[in-house]
């Protein structure tokens, strides 16, 4: 028998057993679409946090203190004095790869205005911070390089800070605030970024130059962090090269010795991030196999059911001419049918449920095509596997004892 005639006759059998084959693809159904539902939640979850860390200064490099022992006792990098004025200046005359580069000091305490405070973060950095961090001004300015080195008293405040110590919508341009009692006059307003994936607040903070935040807030002449920007995001890794060894020269550390300070890119962290991410998605996809993996017993077994009852028809078509190969085809043609048929209700239930994930739950989606491409794969080695059994056993019956069979 030709293809076109097994395609018929499966289709026919298919068509008339419509509940039992709906029930049979039920397993098929759930599992396809569970396995692109999952792969698209995965794949939404990187792109939201690659989005997020990008947002946060994709090309950010971060140096800090390393740890150290004293006494016997591990030091926390918080405690470390490593980092100085002159590794800073070092950097930004030797480092060819980065483009913007800041020192960094922050502390926390509380923001005054009149009978109005709010406990925030106040950064102290120069005037390549907001490039670095890729923040923009709503209103106002940024201080000057003389600002910085006369460590005067002038900040930027967030929104977060303006809605609670303004909350009249005075315009906070020119206004004199405390920051633990010290008196700072506002000269901008940052442009309002929300929270991050982290739940961090963006807008709850509070920017002034770091001379001022290390000689009147945290009376230090250390450096708490540095951070840059390498002039692209594929020249990171190089500059993370070329930082390191600029800061092993200033520190005279000897070939063997370990680093006294950490370099970090956001490239970094967006692979580590990733990486989780891409565990769970592959948890979660192998928990929902297990759907497909029962869809496939439930082909097996329905074909099976299948086989016995049409015993007498399979033995008078082997009466006529049939041959074994062409008993075979049938019914594999009919469990490939039956799972391509849930795969393609499986895809459209899969991307229903993401739709239905991304609107009404806020969960970040991104439906993949190698998802729908692997998932019909997957679907037709399912109804072959899962076919090839009972198949076989109809292809070997005898005619004669197939015709007597009641």
């Amino acid at each position: 028998m030709r293809l076109l005639n097994l395609l018929k006759i499966a289709t026919k059998a298919i068509v008339l057993n419509k509940t039992r084959t709906l029930l049979t693809m039920l397993g098929i159904i759930i599992g396809v679409a569970s396995v692109i539902a999952m792969l698209a939640i995965g794949e939404g979850s990187k792109e939201s946090i690659r989005s997020t860390i990008s947002s946060m200064g994709s090309n950010m490099i971060t140096i800090r203190p390393g740890t150290d022992v004293r006494g016997g006792v591990r030091q926390e990098r918080s405690a470390m004095e490593t980092l100085k004025l002159k590794d800073y200046l070092a950097l930004k005359k030797e480092a060819t790869l980065l483009t913007y580069i800041s020192p960094l000091v922050n502390g926390g305490g509380q923001v005054i205005n009149g009978s109005n405070n709010w406990p925030s973060t106040i950064y102290g950095v120069n005037q390549d911070y907001l490039e670095i961090k890729i923040t923009e001004l709503q209103s106002g300015s940024m201080f000057t390089d003389a600002e910085v080195q006369s460590a005067s008293k002038v900040a930027l405040i967030g929104q977060t800070v303006v809605d609670n110590i303004f909350p009249n919508g005075q315009d906070p341009i020119g206004q004199m605030i405390r920051f633990n009692n010290i008196p700072f006059t506002v000269i901008g307003v940052l442009e309002e970024k929300g929270e991050n994936t982290f739940g961090q607040d963006q807008d709850d903070v509070v920017i002034a130059p770091y001379t001022t935040v290390q000689k009147r807030i945290l009376a230090i002449d250390f450096l708490e962090s540095i951070v840059a920007s390498a002039v692209s995001e594929e020249e990171a890794p190089q500059a993370v090269i070329q930082v390191s060894e600029i800061m092993r020269s200033q520190h005279k550390l000897a070939e063997t010795a370990e680093d006294d300070f950490n370099v970090r890119s956001m490239e970094e962290l967006i692979s580590t991030f990733s990486s989780t991410s891409e565990m769970l998605t592959v948890l979660l996809v192998a928990i929902a196999s297990i759907s497909l993996l029962i869809g496939g017993i439930g082909i097996m077994n329905i074909t099976y059911v299948s086989v016995k009852e049409r015993t007498k028809e399979i033995g008078l078509r082997m009466a006529v001419g049939a041959r074994g190969s062409d008993i075979l085809m049938q019914f594999l043609i009919e469990a490939i049918l039956i799972s391509i048929t849930g795969g393609v209700l499986g895809v459209m239930l899969g991307l229903g449920a993401t739709v239905f994930i991304e609107k009404f739950l806020n969960w970040p989606t991104s439906v993949a095509l190698y998802s729908i491409v692997i998932s019909f794969i997957v679907c037709a080695v399912t109804g072959i596997f899962f076919g090839w059994y009972p198949a076989k056993k109809a292809a070997a019956l005898d005619p004669i004892t197939a015709l007597r069979y009641e």
